[in-house]
């Protein structure tokens, strides 16, 4: 393999890129059988998964009657339909089994009396096709996401895979639809590596840092959706995104929908349980865009907390009748923050909380194996997978349910794993040109260190950026305000474009990467703005109020978002409706 001098080479079957629940359990089954590395912007242990609190949805029946059917319909339901019911269903029947997995593989769950893994309420999980709620989340605590990471990085270093922390992905190898390896820099050097394989998974995670707000980590910058996107590969339901309805007010951070599913109740400024006008069924356990939708209602008609100096009106989050024994016991990290950040005890105070931006349910076209699909009709792309958030199956459609997160990340990441092992353990390995590192070595040449460059910074393009998407790409959309936004974005990629770093350091330049990252959530950010604007309806988490009805005959279609260059297209393909029948979703 022949590459440029200064360009570190590296060989194996199978590479993944981030270090999430996707990507670890990904590295867990294919490091069985074929050599594994796995690549990651921050230590496997600080990724993003571990912020998630309340549990993984599965339909054990630990508590009470419980199908994977039911789990499946909630899942299609909640997201308005625009999920894809078959993968809906292979969510549904794998969360059983991953479960059960990661409890034999040391996960700490907690128990019901008689030793089971204990389950609990979330939002829009019922029983026999909508009929109540019923408890389908196991936890550990409140730190269920942290204990799947450990678990699982554990077990990925008892298998020998080899980990390359602190490594920024810079670009993907593809010739044609053929995958053969990804770029990356060492943060710790500056140094360019090129790390050859016979199949590539892309889990990088989630991008809302392109919101002002938001629950997600620092470097959730969308770098693999963005990194493909660059290559042509189209982008499914951006203009889906969620909105949690519980992040502490000002600060995003997340309060586990958990803590409602323990018998917390939301309120507004009179007191009231307000949750009774939106979802008179499932109250404060219905899906979050009904809640998000219903806080900010509370708020635009007065009727919420008034907030003081710069911050806003509110609602709170009342959860004074768990008391401190319930709460010290199963939501002991949430106890902790409000202690910690908002000098609250939540046994005796209630809790300041405003929406928060969380989840992106749209993101790179995959089939149900994990496999980059070209989304319009066509062969997949060989040796290239996505899983976890950065992917889209879709089983999530519009809006995605409490817990569902995590039970994508181990269906998914599970089954890319498989599949991407027994390809690399029955393909060659592709060869690989000098010229296929060009775009990479361009990427990272332009940003050579320049003092004293007139013009925008990372930070103020940044804060427009996260200003314009708050302000007209969030929870309720207008057509004018996303037309602004999509013409603002364009201006400020182009401003991005003049960026250079002041330092002048090799290792850990900080400044670069910034310019990097910020790259790529101008990208996804046009995208999601794009495609908001393009769709003339309102369904799960995109609210317009200009076309405030779902419009299943015109509208019950994937997006497919394409750029190349400063050109934006779309495409459309149609939704699985194999099993249910769209109806209105009425909670």
């Amino acid at each position: 393999m022949g590459v440029p001098a200064g360009v570190v080479p590296h060989e194996y079957d199978a590479v993944i890129v981030g270090a999430g629940g996707a990507g670890l359990y990904a590295a867990l089954r294919a490091s069985g059988r074929v050599r594994t590395a796995v690549l990651s912007k921050v230590h496997p242990l600080r990724s993003h998964t571990g912020a998630a609190q309340g549990g993984i949805g599965a339909a054990l029946g630990n508590v009470e009657e419980d199908r994977p059917e039911w789990h499946a319909f909630d899942t299609v339901k909640g997201g308005d339909y625009l999920a894809d019911q078959s993968a809906a269903l292979i969510l549904a029947e794998g969360a059983v089994e991953a479960v059960v997995d990661l409890e034999r593989r040391g996960l700490p769950f907690n128990r019901t009396p008689d030793g089971r893994i204990d389950q609990r309420r979330f939002g829009g999980h019922t029983r026999n096709f909508g009929e109540a709620a019923v408890r389908r989340s196991c936890y550990a605590g409140d730190r269920t996401g942290r204990m799947i990471l450990q678990t699982l990085y554990q077990q990925c270093v008892r298998n020998e895979v080899a980990f390359f922390d602190e490594f920024h992905v810079l670009d993907v190898i593809l010739d044609g639809q053929t995958c053969s390896g990804v770029v990356a820099v060492a943060l710790a050097t500056g140094a360019l590596h090129l790390f050859r394989a016979r199949a590539v998974l892309v889990a990088t995670g989630g991008f809302g840092r392109m919101y002002g707000v938001t629950s997600n980590a620092f470097a959730s910058t969308g770098d693999g959706p963005a990194m493909l996107a660059r290559r042509g590969v189209p982008l499914e339901d951006l203009e889906f995104f969620q909105f949690h309805p519980t992040g502490l007010r000002g600060l995003g951070i997340l309060i586990t929908e958990a803590v409602r599913g323990e018998g917390g109740v939301l309120r507004n400024g009179a007191g009231e349980r307000f949750m009774e006008r939106y979802s008179p069924s499932l109250l404060d356990l219905a899906p979050r865009d009904i809640v998000s939708r219903a806080i900010v209602t509370e708020i635009r008609e007065g009727r919420g907390f008034p907030g003081q100096g710069t911050s806003g009106d509110y609602v709170v989050l009342d959860a004074t009748g768990l008391g401190k024994a319930v709460l010290e016991a199963k939501l002991p990290d949430i106890t902790g923050f409000c202690r910690t950040y908002l000098g609250i005890d939540p046994a005796a105070a209630p809790i300041p909380v405003l929406p928060t931006a969380h989840y992106a349910m749209g993101g790179v076209p995959t089939d149900d194996l994990g496999r980059v699909v070209p989304g319009t009709p066509g062969e997949p792309y060989q040796g290239l997978y996505a899983a976890g958030e950065c992917a889209c199956v879709s089983v999530h459609g519009a809006n995605r349910l409490g817990t569902n997160s995590l039970v994508d990340l181990v269906v998914f990441g599970r089954r890319a794993g498989d599949h991407m092992a027994a390809f690399a353990a029955g393909s060659d390995q592709a060869r690989i040109s000098t010229g296929d590192l060009e775009p990479a070595r361009e990427r990272i040449g332009r940003l050579r260190p320049c003092r004293g460059l007139p013009g925008p910074t990372p930070q103020t393009l940044r804060e427009r950026m996260e200003r314009l998407m708050t302000d007209k790409v969030g929870i309720i959309r207008r057509g004018p305000d996303l037309a602004e936004a999509v013409d603002e974005l364009e201006e400020i990629r182009r401003e991005w474009l003049g960026l250079r770093p002041r330092d002048a350091a090799a290792a850990f330049n900080v400044e670069r990467l910034e310019i990097l990252e910020l790259g790529n959530l101008l990208d996804l950010s046009l995208l999601t703005a794009a495609s908001a604007l393009g769709r003339t309806e309102s369904r799960g988490a995109h609210a317009r109020e200009d076309y405030p009805s779902r419009d299943d005959d015109r509208w019950l279609r994937h997006t497919l978002a394409r750029l190349e260059g400063d050109v934006l297209s779309m495409a459309f393909r149609p939704v699985d409706l194999s099993r249910w029948t769209p109806a209105p979703r009425t909670y």
